[in-house]
């Protein structure tokens, strides 16, 4: 796979990333306390929107990751684990594109 191909996966991945985290966005904004609904129904609103918060952090974080292994590819420290210097292997970045470290290190 060529730098190129790695650059518009990871773009790829990029976009994604961004759309979902503006569906999260949109799902955890607060459920105003006029709105009729009843009071389990309020609690399971307030319990589905914590859970999505918890997935909007991690979206936030993927994008993070994945917007600085985007600077990185082409360096000659791209694809190498930050841990244990061993190069990640190619199926990993491909599926994970904003993985920093190799399948034995990320446990």
């Amino acid at each position: 796979m060529t730098n190129n191909q790695l650059k518009e996966r990871i773009e790829q991945e990029i976009v994604k990333t961004q759309k979902q985290i503006e569906e999260y966005r949109e799902i955890t904004k607060p459920v105003a306390p006029d709105v009729a609904i009843g009071r389990l129904s309020r609690m399971d609103a307030i319990n589905n929107k914590s859970v999505m918060e918890a997935a909007l952090r991690q979206a936030e974080e993927k994008l993070k990751k994945l917007q600085y292994v985007l600077t990185r590819v082409g360096s000659p420290d791209f694809g190498i684990c930050l841990k244990c210097k061993a190069p990640i292997p190619l199926g990993r970045i491909f599926l994970r594109p904003e993985s920093l470290y190799c399948v034995h290190c990320a446990k």
